[in-house]
């Protein structure tokens, strides 16, 4: 939802049934609502999804993105030669419209364009305090491996002309203006090449183009950009398993944390438009997220949700943040799951659950888990660890670039730190440990099952387990340059000793590998690979494919799927439930005849 400037009206995205007739079917098209309710209006009928939109300051225009329809030409080829494309080519680019609703009240109305051609492909876009120009970002083309191409540009929206304000290497994007327009913060990766590792910074450059000023140069981590108020710069950023907003100071660099309490993980920030109010989503230990509101200074927030009373009646595991010491005496931090009612004196199975990323970081909030039913398996009496090894947000630049040239290896070495800490501790019965995660963490899951002999069993989702593989699939092709500082076939060894099928040869731990059919982040035949490799070696393994879903299952049903899987392998892995046995289907009425007259 989007409000307007004057509060009277919020806009959406929906793809209902459009009310306009000739709506395409499926396709996102943008509703106007009044505050007050009532009925929703359509205000558009464009050919493809409508992306993103953004009020103008008099509340009387929408700006949005839209990807561009099929050019007269692809659809004559389509027509002739049916459906086919050409890898990193046939390019629709995104670009702006703007909705101008004169009366003062959102009717339906022809959008306008505002910027075209073959040349970028608009991003995140806002507009200027006084409603005439645009700034925007915009990469070469759509493909996510151009992320790094994305520059900062300006719109004037009276005569449509364009001009590039910024240009570095590495992306430059979620522009926002000064409060009198005169200059534009953006984030930026400040010439990194490593981007997807480093820490990004937040620049400042006037808005008609000029040097660029860092301002978070001393900050380490990644801000997240949210506005530029009357009395500063806001941004959001993790620390630790916390996360918080922060004020920066144009003028001199100086930051503040605003939000309190310290341990509180915090995000979602939006202003009212005098910068004086907040709202938020947030949590502390051990609670389900709510909505608050508070002054800025100082920080006093109001609760306005009560969505936790939803796990009434439930009994819920209890969640810590512990540390350990890895093999090479990094400082490694996790958050156990323990049952309430745990008794130290007792080992209990000890099941890891690995975010993925690798920059995610697990916190001790209560958050609904997509694909492992951590809760039941807490209730059925194990602990579980969720380690931010190496490589994950909230703790710094030299901490997520030691898994650089070291993927695998030293994410492992984390893991089994941790492992080995709790069962030093007394509380893990060492023979009953399992592990499971999904994209990165089903990649460590997939190392973990190759390389160790201290699980049980193994739950590998949308896992990468060939590097040069994944690299020649997948459609973020720079992410595995940066962290391996080498091609496949410049540097083959570290591609292989980073791989968890180099050491398939030594795999004896039963795998359960689950992956969306049309999965383009970690590409199907990672998984493939892998199941056939563990088949030959005559590891137990089963692989469950999920039709339709790319690198997220992301429908109730399936995710059901995805759970109940997991649950039931690490039943009968870790408590030794029997698994169910497959009933031969009953023959049809037909069968039966035939067979009773060949068998009297």
């Amino acid at each position: 939802p989007v409000p307007s400037p004057d509060g009277k009206w919020v806009a959406f995205l929906s793809d209902r049934p459009g009310q306009i007739a000739g709506t395409p079917e499926g396709k996102k098209q943008l509703y106007v609502i009044s505050a007050e309710g009532g009925e929703a209006q359509q205000v558009t009928k464009v050919e493809n999804d409508v992306n993103d939109c953004a009020w103008a300051p008099d509340s009387k225009r929408i700006a949005f993105s839209m990807t561009d329809p099929e050019t007269k030409a692809m659809k004559d080829r389509k027509e002739k030669y049916g459906e086919y494309f050409t890898v990193h080519g046939d390019y629709q680019m995104t670009h702006l419209w703007i909705l101008e609703f004169s009366s003062g009240s959102p009717t339906a109305a022809e959008p306008k364009r505002l910027t075209e051609g073959d040349q970028f492909s608009v991003g995140d876009f806002s507009w200027s305090p006084d409603g005439t120009r645009i700034a925007f970002s915009a990469q070469r083309d759509p493909d996510l491996i151009s992320i790094g191409t994305a520059d900062l540009y300006v719109v004037t929206v009276h005569d449509k002309a364009v001009k590039k304000i910024v240009s570095t290497p590495g992306p430059d994007r979620n522009p926002h203006w000064s409060p009198d327009g005169k200059k534009i913060a953006f984030e930026t990766a400040a010439g990194s090449q490593n981007f997807f590792y480093t820490d990004g910074r937040i620049g400042v450059v006037p808005a008609d183009g000029g040097a660029v000023q860092i301002l978070t140069e001393s900050f380490d981590e990644d801000p997240s950009l949210v506005g530029w108020g009357p009395d500063g710069i806001y941004f959001g950023a993790a620390r630790k398993t916390a996360a918080h907003l922060f004020r920066l100071n144009p003028a001199d660099g100086a930051i503040e944390k605003l939000s309190a309490p310290e341990g509180m993980v915090a995000f979602g920030f939006s202003f009212a438009n005098d910068y004086k109010t907040v709202a938020y989503r947030a949590a502390l230990d051990n609670q389900y997220g709510e909505i608050y509101t508070t002054i800025v200074a100082p920080w006093q927030g109001r609760k306005l949700t009560a969505m936790g009373e939803q796990m009434k009646g439930f009994t819920l595991a209890h969640r810590e943040v512990i540390s350990w010491k890895s093999g090479d005496g990094t400082t490694i931090e996790g958050v156990l799951y323990t049952p309430p009612d745990l008794d130290a004196k007792k080992k209990h199975p000890l099941l890891v659950v690995i975010h993925g990323g690798p920059t995610g970081t697990d916190q001790p909030v209560v958050n609904a888990d997509r694909y492992y039913p951590i809760e039941r398996f807490v209730a059925k009496g194990a602990l579980v660890l969720r380690p931010n090894y190496r490589g994950s947000a909230g703790y710094g630049e030299k901490f997520r670039s030691l898994n650089v040239r070291n993927l695998g290896i030293g994410d492992y070495a984390d893991v089994i730190s941790g492992v080995d800490s709790l069962i030093a501790k007394g509380v893990v019965d060492k023979d009953r440990v399992g592990a499971m995660g999904w994209s990165e963490g089903g990649y460590i899951s997939a190392y973990i099952a190759t390389f160790s002999d201290r699980f049980r069993a193994v739950s590998v989702g949308a896992g990468i387990s060939d590097w040069t593989t994944y690299y020649v699939n997948t459609d973020i092709t720079p992410f595995t340059r940066q962290y391996l500082h080498a091609l496949p076939w410049d540097d083959p060894e570290i591609y292989w000793k980073t791989s968890p099928i180099s050491n398939i040869a030594k795999a004896q731990t039963p795998t359960l590998i689950q992956h969306g059919e049309n999965d383009r982040r970690v590409p199907i035949p990672n998984a493939y690979e892998l199941r056939q490799a563990l088949e030959d070696r005559g590891v137990p393994v089963k692989m469950m494919v999920y039709k339709g879903f790319g690198h997220g299952i992301t429908k109730p049903k399936q995710q059901r799927a995805v759970m109940e899987e997991n649950e039931k392998w690490f039943a009968q892995y870790i408590w030794g439930e029997k698994p169910e046995e497959r009933k031969p289907a009953e023959p049809k009425k037909d069968e039966k005849k035939s067979t009773a007259a060949v068998n009297p």
